[in-house]
């Protein structure tokens, strides 16, 4: 019995004799040290760089600063916090973080290999390479210049001066191809002549760079210069044999996995990493970095179907949120600007960063002036593109500082220079090529004999003005596949009656003698495909590729074939721009092509029924008293208690409103800077599935006419698309007015009087409508105009008046035209306007047709205020968010909240304020 227990007593003294594990309910501190278990304090560490990153890149991109920038200025303020650096980032925990780094740093390298497009440099090769050329020669003779001084003040005697000189010659000369690539897509700069010489420069110029890192790795690492003879040609074989053998047996793996058609397979990924590391891994044995290794696998990976797009996609997230912020913010916590102590070493700093400018700048901005024929503006801004330094000097400068070539002090001065050249290459792009003067090019190569953006757009637009008001130049915006049904909808309201057929050869008369209120139908249709260009790398270098997503996306695919099967001449083009640009972008695109029109679809946050299940009784009030039309009122939306635990319901509506309210200020984005007129189609066919409408084809427009210059533009509209013998329409000219029963009196012809139209602006209504529809997010832009006054007011009335009896009462030359045969012109005067023209939109229904709604935005010269019919029609069918009211305007409002036709069609005139 004593043994059994002395057994027990044994076991349990072994168990308390077991390493406590430093948990924090023993008292333990989770961020000490441990050398044999570092994952807690990694990962504080990990979480304190990230954040203090992302926070500061938050701040930085408002100025449109790279976040290379943040992360290395987070490393720099992170050590020098007087015992929390100690603490948190103590000397025996950073070798950890260092491995991580480095783990990082080969699939960047490998991300930036991906990036690079051999056939970029093949199309520009002749004008890129005197610029590329020239931004290494001259910058590495100043580098290797002013490393004699440095060499001799600052660097010790150990180290050879050969060594030295090499690194701040690579230093100065090298560019930061990534960077460059955000640069220019932030700008807008990769379809101008100066973006596509810096970008086929800039490649040329990081591959050399990247070769000459190699080399002076490889001469520090080598013992003798026999050895340093045996690691180059080691390098060269090794990187020969991944260029042509591992190449092609990865094209073969791609094909026959389907990684091509499909996107790449778990397979190919595996042995895509594999062969990565294993690059990595050879190169360093050698004696050569393991981040060139990584920098050959990337350049080797097919590039056919959009491979290394796709694959990018796969790994950039963990690269750039994880791997990258720990390797530069290493770089801030080396980076000891304290060891910048006095005037001599700040002078060499001045020094550094003022010579290694003018050596970059001067050197391509001189080869791009009398080498590639720019003139001056244009030269300035390639030199001062191809001076960005960014992450890439920053690893060249690492690896010169872990290799023992570089002080710490040294090192401080480089980083320094590195963070003020990348900074100031921005700003002085955007001063020197402002976008008044860039070249845009019509085919991708060295085609440069353009004219600049603004040039001779005027005059083309003047001369077609003056043809007639129809619109035949058309911009289709595309962004998400649900809006895709809205655009096919009112491109097909433009289609022209019969598809152009030409003329038998000898003929010289037209067989058409039908009278026409326009130009012949010939309708273009531009399908502008727009991408939110994120920070993501592969949103850059979807901007190089365009070419290639024009023929791959799925969307403009889909939208060609709807063009193909309805006669519709398509013209493709893409856009990839930051969010904050899209709807500037949309403006300045269809300006420069000339658009007479863009057309957005929308899908509206769905209707909100009213506060009660009953059905809603008439309003009180005696002027608003009406029969309400057939239109059924929304019924309440159910309450279920467990919505809340299954998301079923609520959450689905919060969604939906998010995203609807995203896009509204795109919408409102595109109606204030548009130069041209605007169409918004506000499509409702999700909120009418399940009604068996026929695919007749046939389409019946309802247009209520108030006035003012949107409602013109929106009466002329309508009378084009009738040009189409499918399409019919309604008009229906409201006048305010308070009248005896019955309420609702119509008159069956329209007609003009010599009095004063009844259906002049009322007092305040411009005001009320600007307050209605203009935007209440602070310096959120919106739509602008000048006060009116009483001269423009009378102006538009009669302005009014003449297109009206144009169309209602035509002359003689036009009377016989077939659009105003399907046309019904007629006039009604009542106090509830809103209401009665709901009432007379569900009555022109046709059988077999689709009603759609025409109404003008009505943000311009206001003709009445319909705040307060609009809030009881709300109370009456249900509510909508404001966000829809200052997109779409009151009008369009009352239509898609009383669910009223198959589609809403709101038009904006051009706003004159703005060419």
């Amino acid at each position: 019995m004593p043994e059994f227990s002395g057994t027990v007593v044994r076991l349990f003294n072994a168990k308390r004799a077991a390493a406590e594990q430093g948990g924090l309910l023993s008292g333990k501190d989770p961020s000490e040290i441990n050398l044999a278990d570092p994952i807690r304090l990694w990962i504080i560490q990990l979480g304190i760089i990230v954040s203090t990153a992302s926070l500061l890149s938050l701040v930085l991109r408002k100025i449109r600063q790279p976040k290379v920038i943040a992360e290395v200025l987070g490393g720099i303020i992170l050590g020098r916090i007087p015992g929390f650096t100690e603490h948190i980032f103590p000397l025996d925990s950073r070798p950890f973080l260092s491995l991580t780094a480095n783990i990082g740093l080969c699939l960047f390298l490998f991300l930036v290999g991906l990036e690079i497009d051999g056939t970029v440099i093949k199309k520009n090769a002749r004008l890129s390479a005197t610029v590329a050329l020239a931004g290494m020669v001259l910058p590495f003779g100043i580098g290797a210049g002013l490393a004699v001084p440095l060499y001799k003040q600052f660097i010790s005697e150990s180290i050879k001066f050969t060594y030295f000189m090499l690194f701040s010659g690579v230093a100065f000369s090298i560019t930061a191809f990534p960077v460059l690539c955000r640069i220019l897509t932030e700008l807008k700069l990769l379809d101008t002549t100066v973006g596509i010489v810096v970008l086929s420069a800039g490649v040329g110029n990081d591959i050399i760079g990247w070769v000459l890192l190699a080399l002076s790795v490889a001469l520090v690492n080598a013992g003798s210069g026999l050895t340093a003879v045996y690691i180059l040609l080691a390098c060269v074989g090794w990187t020969l044999f991944l260029l042509f053998a591992v190449r092609y047996g990865l094209l073969w793996l791609a094909r026959k996995s389907g990684s091509i058609e499909s996107g790449p397979t778990v397979l190919f990924m595996t042995v895509t990493m594999l062969t990565l590391f294993g690059s990595a891994f050879f190169t360093d044995v050698i004696g050569v970095h393991a981040i060139f290794g990584a920098f050959v696998t990337g350049i080797i990976v097919p590039r056919e179907g959009n491979l290394a797009i796709a694959l990018t996609e796969k790994l950039e997230d963990m690269v750039s949120i994880i791997f990258l912020p720990l390797y530069f913010t290493l770089s801030g916590l080396s980076t000891d600007l304290g060891l910048l102590d006095n005037g001599i070493t700040w002078a060499y700093t001045i020094a550094i960063i003022f010579t290694a400018f003018i050596g970059k700048f001067g050197g391509c901005a001189l080869a791009a002036r009398y080498g590639a024929g720019f003139n001056w503006r244009e030269s300035g801004a390639i030199g001062s593109l191809m001076s960005c330094k960014g992450l890439v000097e920053l690893i060249v400068l690492n690896v010169g500082l872990s290799a023992g070539i570089l002080t710490p002090q040294v090192f401080s001065m480089f980083v320094l220079e590195a963070l003020t050249l990348t900074f100031m290459t921005t700003p002085l792009v955007t001063r020197f090529y402002p976008p008044h003067v860039r070249k845009r090019v019509a085919v991708v190569g060295s085609t440069f004999d353009n004219v600049a953006d603004d040039e001779n757009r005027r005059t083309d637009r003047k001369s077609q003005a003056g043809n007639s008001n129809s619109k035949r130049r058309f911009t289709v915006v595309l962004d998400k596949l649900e809006h895709l049904p809205g655009a096919m909808a009112i491109s097909q309201l433009i289609k022209p009656s019969t598809p152009a057929v030409p003329a038998p050869r000898g003929s010289s008369e037209s067989h058409n003698t039908t009278p026409s209120l326009g130009s012949p139908t010939t309708v273009s249709v531009e399908a502008l495909r727009i991408i939110e260009l994120s920070d993501r790398t592969s949103a850059v270098m979807k901007s190089s590729a365009a070419e290639s997503l024009l023929r791959s996306d799925p969307l403009l695919a889909i939208y060609k074939m709807f063009g193909q099967l309805n006669a519709l001449p398509i013209i493709p083009a893409i856009s990839i721009v930051p969010y904050d640009d899209l709807s500037y972008s949309v403006a300045e695109h269809a300006g420069n092509h000339d658009s007479d029109m863009i057309m957005l679809p929308w899908l509206p946050p769905s209707v909100i029924g009213p506060s009660t299940a009953a059905p809603a009784a008439p309003s009180t009030a005696p002027e608003l008293q009406v029969s309400h039309p057939p239109t059924t009122p929304k019924t309440a939306a159910s309450h279920n208690p467990f919505d809340i635990f299954f998301k079923s319901g609520a959450s689905g509506v919060v969604a939906e409103k998010s995203s609807a309210f995203i896009h509204s200020q795109f919408v409102r984005g595109v109606f204030a800077h548009a130069r041209t007129d605007v169409a918004v189609f506000v499509d409702r066919s999700s909120d009418i599935v399940g009604m068996g409408m026929e695919g007749s084809g046939i389409q019946h427009l309802f247009l209520p006419f108030f006035g003012g210059p949107d409602d013109r533009l929106a009466l002329e509209f309508v009378v084009q698309v009738c040009e189409n013998e499918r399409v019919s329409a309604t008009v229906l000219r409201m006048i305010k007015k308070d009248v005896d029963a019955p309420l609702l009196s119509a008159v069956p012809t329209a007609h003009l009087s010599d009095t004063k139209d009844p259906g002049s602006p009322t007092p305040g209504a411009e005001d009320a409508n600007a307050l209605t529809i203009a935007s209440a997010i602070p310096g959120f832009p919106d739509t602008v105009y000048g006060q009116p006054n009483t001269a423009t007011r009378m102006q538009s009335e009669t302005a009014d008046n003449i297109a009206w009896e144009r169309y209602a009462s035509p002359s003689a030359e036009i009377s016989g035209s077939p659009a105003l045969s399907r046309i019904e012109f007629r006039k009604l005067t009542t106090p509830i306007p809103l209401h009665a023209a709901i009432r007379e939109a569900d009555n022109s229904r046709r059988l077999g047709s689709r009603l759609l709604v025409v109404v003008g935005r009505g943000r311009r010269l206001a003709v009445e205020n319909h705040a307060k019919e609009l809030k009881v029609l709300m109370t009456d069918y249900g509510s909508v968010g404001a966000e829809v009211k200052k997109t779409i305007g009151d009008v369009a409002t009352a239509f898609v909240v009383a669910g009223c036709g198959e589609g809403v069609v709101v038009l904006q005139e051009a706003n004159p304020g703005l060419d």
